[in-house]
């Protein structure tokens, strides 16, 4: 099996839940590819978000419960993977200023009420603004569909060169510091070319749509650079934080009705 299909099985097993045989060995190299070929591994994913979009609002459905059918397509396409970190890293970062102490919170996977808390308030604003697309425009249910697989790529942000592990075990020690500054800049530079081609689904002017990618760009930066100043490095809770917010501000950015 080559370098490139063992990447695949790996990109696809992480980033869904969709069955797939393991890889034959995971090395940096190919975690790093992985990471950066996320948004198309889990096309089947997205596929099946604009499907539930779509037949929710065939079906006359409240914006809001269509939205939430999409996002809720999502969630179980994933086993709440990414949810969980998003919970986890907020417990985390909320528990205490030790920072093994906050690891340790990060580790048990209970949800404490911060994490619960944000948990509510991203998938509110996922659903609500996934919901805007949907009704409000003819073709929204693809580009919530196109938009919920481009919110992968926020992971390649915590685990790019430079960003230690925070601890020596589990996925941020095994995939941290495994994308390339080039591979990082060639998967945004493609969002954003993707971004400006979802407009077209909606009345969005393609600046909207740049300004919405480069806006979540930030908002991981940001996110991922205060992960690292607490913890001391990236962990896999915080990998999947990052793409759930990434896909809350891609949403919000693209459902904007801007004068």
């Amino acid at each position: 099996m080559s370098r490139l299909g063992d990447a695949v099985r790996l990109s696809v097993g992480t980033f869904s839940a969709l069955p797939v045989p393991p890889p034959r060995q995971v090395d940096r190299r190919t975690a790093g590819i992985a990471v950066a070929i996320a948004p198309l591994a889990v096309v089947p994913v997205g596929l099946l978000v604009a499907l539930v979009a779509w037949g929710g609002r065939e079906l006359g459905l409240n914006q809001l419960v269509v939205g939430a059918l999409a996002i809720g397509a999502g969630v179980w396409a994933t086993r709440g993977f990414h949810l969980d970190g998003l919970a986890d890293t907020t417990d985390a970062l909320a528990s205490s200023y030790d920072r093994e102490r906050a690891l340790t919170v990060a580790r048990t996977g209970d949800v404490g009420p911060a994490g619960a808390a944000a948990l509510v308030l991203v998938l509110l604003a996922q659903a609500a603004a996934a919901g805007t697309l949907i009704v409000c425009w003819e073709r929204g249910f693809v580009a919530v569909g196109v938009l919920w697989c481009l919110a992968r790529a926020g992971a390649t942000v915590g685990l790019r060169h430079g960003v230690p592990a925070a601890r020596q075990d589990g996925m941020g020690a095994t995939f941290a510091g495994s994308v390339s500054p080039l591979a990082l800049a060639t998967v945004w530079l493609l969002v954003a070319v993707a971004g400006a081609a979802v407009t077209g689904l909606t009345d969005a002017t393609v600046a909207q749509g740049l300004v919405a990618v480069a806006a979540t760009l930030l908002v991981v930066l940001l996110l991922v650079a205060h992960v690292a100043r607490r913890l001391g490095g990236i962990i896999g809770d915080a990998v999947g934080a990052s793409v759930e917010v990434a896909l809350a501000v891609l949403l919000i950015g693209f459902s904007a009705v801007i004068a």
